[in-house]
């Protein structure tokens, strides 16, 4: 069983190799993982960007966004109607944390 499980080993390694020599190196700027772990700050923004939900938030920090939405009296309003969340992103902009 164990020279089977070798064999198969390294089978998978001759595999691998071919297909990498056969493709040929490619140029830096066609493959992105050989420009090194560094990006653009707009390019890292876009791929870990994230939407916050209501229910990530603790309490204590929907509690701060509260108290900076109450200073306003529209922001206060629509906090009333549609939530805090959709009032300070519409009044303030994103959600700081």
């Amino acid at each position: 069983m164990k020279p089977v499980v070798v064999l198969g080993l390294c089978f998978l390694v001759v595999i691998c190799v071919a297909s990498d020599a056969a493709t040929g190196p490619q140029p830096a700027g066609e493959n992105p993982a050989q420009e090194g772990p560094f990006v653009e700050r707009d390019q890292a923004s876009e791929v870990v960007r994230q939407k916050r939900a209501a229910a990530q938030l603790s309490v204590a920090q929907l509690e701060s966004l509260r108290e900076v939405c109450e200073a306003n009296l529209a922001c206060e309003h629509m906090m009333d109607t549609n939530g805090i969340i959709a009032a300070y992103t519409a009044y303030y902009g994103p959600i700081p944390y």
